[in-house]
């Protein structure tokens, strides 16, 4: 795939350290300078994971980059700022050398560079930059460097605008990370099926106020069915349920204990029922699947299942109570799966906005380890 069809990045981005990204939901304003190299650390840790993918060097369509392309990019990123940051910590308003970014990813060949490679050069150039950060003294912060079209930054401000860029492609191929996190379930299935049998009295008190809220005989919408535990409990409390999964290793769980089941993605997917064609559901049960949607597609993803759902219907949205995103490999599943962390009045907000009218959101925390959680509890209006 020839470079020469991607078309350079001529914008300025520096308007991004005054007001949030309307795209990736960056807000330069929320971050303190403390917080800068976690953010770095935990960033790298999400291409390390995408770029265990077979197809990572595919490009989507011929003007955007591949997720491989995007994480050499990334590493040069790192490089660039751990530099500039150097520079003016050590002189006196220093002036950058130009980095033409789209010449240097001609030159460097990062379309054909090697993952495996890429991946280990990006976290320990993602270590190095954090490492410079937290050498700051505290009264350098305001010191100044200067881009070579005179754009002014200080230490504080060019790790704003330097998180921002990272978190920024990390949002453009979250495609491929929510994939990654699918292919880590689909190599776990069957471990996180027998490690998963058992409900906790939290999660079957909210399963029976769900099963009230619906009504004998509804219709439920299952996300994330994983390997069918609720469903068979929402069943026997009197509901008709459709099992969804995106993992297609779950879906096959399903099936073969004899169960009707769908590989569904519910941000891309038709939600209709094929066993009720035109009839919104009467309800959707999302515990603890939801929680790996990127916080950008949260809100369609929500106002998706609402459109497919009754004026009246119920939902019942289990999350992870925090800020930010993480990877984790904890529980049964031995490879790295993404999870986004929720705020009540933040998710309280797109649930409002999506078409659902919030009732009760408890904060509880997980019988098996500690974590915290919001349980959701909502009505179609």
């Amino acid at each position: 795939m020839s470079e020469a069809t991607i078309e350079p990045d001529t914008k300025d981005w520096t308007w991004v350290l005054d007001r949030p990204c309307p795209e990736c939901g960056f807000e330069a304003a929320a971050v303190t300078v403390d917080r800068i190299p976690a953010v770095i650390r935990d960033n790298a840790t999400t291409w390390e994971a995408v770029l265990t993918l077979g197809d990572v060097a595919t490009r989507p369509d011929p003007s955007t980059w591949s997720p491989l392309e995007y994480a050499a990019h990334v590493r040069d990123v790192h490089r660039i700022f751990d530099v500039r940051v150097g520079l003016i910590l050590t002189e006196d308003d220093p002036t950058f050398a130009n980095w033409d970014q789209d010449e240097t990813a001609v030159a460097e060949r990062y379309a054909e560079q090697d993952p495996a490679t890429v991946a280990a050069e990006l976290l320990d150039a993602a270590e190095a930059v954090a490492e410079r950060y937290e050498s700051v003294p505290p009264g350098a912060w305001g010191r100044r460097g200067y881009r070579s079209n005179g754009s002014e930054f200080t230490v504080e401000s060019i790790g704003l605008y330097h998180l921002h860029d990272i978190v920024h492609h990390a949002w453009d191929v979250r495609a491929a990370v929510a994939r990654a996190t699918v292919e880590a379930y689909d190599a776990h299935a069957a471990a996180y099926r027998d490690g998963s049998l058992a409900h906790d009295d939290q999660v079957l008190d909210q399963l029976h106020a769900f099963a009230a809220a619906v009504g004998a005989g509804g219709r439920v919408l299952e996300v994330g069915s994983g390997p069918g535990r609720d469903a068979v409990s929402l069943e026997a409390a009197g509901l008709s349920v459709r099992r969804t999964d995106i993992t297609p290793a779950f879906v096959d769980l399903l099936r073969a204990a004899g169960h009707d089941a769908d590989v569904l993605d519910p941000l891309t997917d038709d939600l209709a029922d094929p066993l009720r064609p035109g009839t919104p559901y009467d309800g959707v049960w999302a515990s603890a699947c939801l929680l790996h949607v990127d916080r950008s597609d949260l809100p369609t993803v929500l106002a998706r299942l609402a459109a497919a759902t009754r004026p009246g219907g119920a939902l019942a949205l289990a999350l992870k109570e925090g800020d930010g995103d993480a990877w984790s490999t904890h529980g049964h599943v031995g490879a790295p799966r993404r999870f986004v962390y929720w705020r009540e009045d933040a998710l309280r907000e797109v649930l409002e906005a999506a078409g659902w009218a919030v009732g009760q959101v408890q904060h509880s925390r997980s019988t098996r380890n500690g974590e915290p959680w919001l349980d959701a509890a909502a009505v179609r209006r």
